[in-house]
């Protein structure tokens, strides 16, 4: 007589899109006509490009192959590690330079934001930043925009450190002005008690001469509302979800102190890497410790609308104008600097997408 015991349930129904053989990717963007972005940050894989366009079923170097060459004498007109990708919905593709391959200092005067016009294919905008921003311990990580306030918009970028700070970056795009908000508090800082197991396994940083240390990462996923008055963040090792007004973080006049009393608590969403936002009013969020994509609703009720046992380490999330989400799929956890040294990622990696119903937010 055999016994079949009772096994986990797995859902959502995806989609493959596209298999990475070559380097580890993060991000992914698509745009409002359907282009699919994505980018190679330098974490030691041989990356060729930095950024790239899915053309068919190719990868090609975007906007070219000349700009993802890091040019010392211009490291402001080239990519040096992109960690971030963002079409805007209104003909620019967004890329966040962190400038800090192998999560090392950021070069001098290469952290960045870049627009790239989508039509021409040409880099319109760079938006550098000053010392009092791009500190020593800073990682670029990702960014949202409204371009509803302000002459010409306003970015918000996550300063994701392993080291430093954590905080929310705010760029007037008229002036090129920015200036970090929540810096070191408590909401943008890895949660100290947390210790994160994905497969099973906690995750530590294990180095090949076989020291350990907890692995920490500070705020990383970031989405905004529909209507663009409340920015939702996360550090990367932690469950919580917060939210703040964006009108209070582009508000100088209002100190750090009274800033973190502004700044409203969600709950435990899972530890999630990327979050982004659907046209209904949805944040859709990772969750790399069970494999999972969680919907958090406006009222505040979450719902796990996928577990599946290949959403190994749910990485960056858009929205497509197929009303597809995308996910990329990168295996961030079995990198060797968690193992000792021993890189336990199997490719291919993979970009995955799943029909959510639901447009993107704009950002006008």
């Amino acid at each position: 007589m055999k016994f079949m015991l009772p096994m986990e349930k797995y859902f959502g129904k995806f989609e493959l899109v596209h298999s990475f053989y070559g380097a580890m990717p993060t991000g992914v963007t698509v745009s409002e006509t359907g282009r699919i972005f994505v980018c190679f940050p330098k974490w030691g894989d041989d990356v060729i490009f930095t950024v790239a366009e899915i053309v068919g079923d190719q990868l090609q170097p975007y906007p070219n192959l000349e700009t993802n060459l890091a040019n010392p004498a211009n490291v402001a007109m080239s990519f040096i590690s992109v960690q971030s990708v963002v079409a805007d919905g209104r003909g620019t593709l967004w890329v966040l330079d962190t400038a800090a391959p192998n999560f090392s200092e950021p070069i001098k005067g290469g952290a960045k934001l870049v627009a790239v016009d989508l039509k021409t294919n040409t880099i319109r905008n760079v938006y550098t930043f000053t010392e009092e921003v791009i500190l020593p311990t800073t990682y670029l990580n990702d960014v949202r925009f409204d371009f509803r306030v302000g002459k010409a918009g306003y970015a918000y970028i996550t300063d994701s450190s392993s080291k430093g700070p954590g905080a929310i970056i705010v760029v007037d795009l008229e002036t090129g002005n920015a200036f970090r908000r929540l810096s070191g508090t408590p909401p943008t800082s890895p949660d100290p008690y947390f210790l994160p197991k994905v497969e099973g396994k906690i995750l530590m940083n294990r180095n090949k001469d076989g020291s350990i240390s907890p692995f920490r990462l500070a705020s990383d996923g970031i989405a905004i509302s529909v209507d663009g008055k409340t920015l939702f963040f996360c550090p990367l090792t932690s469950r919580h979800l917060f939210s703040i007004s964006t009108e209070a973080l582009r508000d100088r006049t209002i100190p750090e102190k009274d800033l973190l009393s502004r700044v409203e608590y969600w709950g435990e969403k899972g530890a999630s890497d990327g979050m982004i936002t659907g046209a209904k009013g949805n944040v859709y969020a990772g969750d790399y410790e069970n494999n999972s994509i969680r919907k958090i609703m406006p009222n505040g009720n979450m719902e796990t609308i996928a577990h599946d046992p290949r959403l190994l380490w749910p990485d960056t999330l858009s929205i497509g104008p197929d009303q597809y989400l995308y996910i990329i799929v990168n295996q961030l956890h079995r990198q060797a600097r968690f193992h000792y040294g021993k890189d336990l990622r199997e490719k291919p990696y993979s970009l995955l997408r799943m029909n959510i119903d639901e447009l993107p937010a704009p950002a006008f």
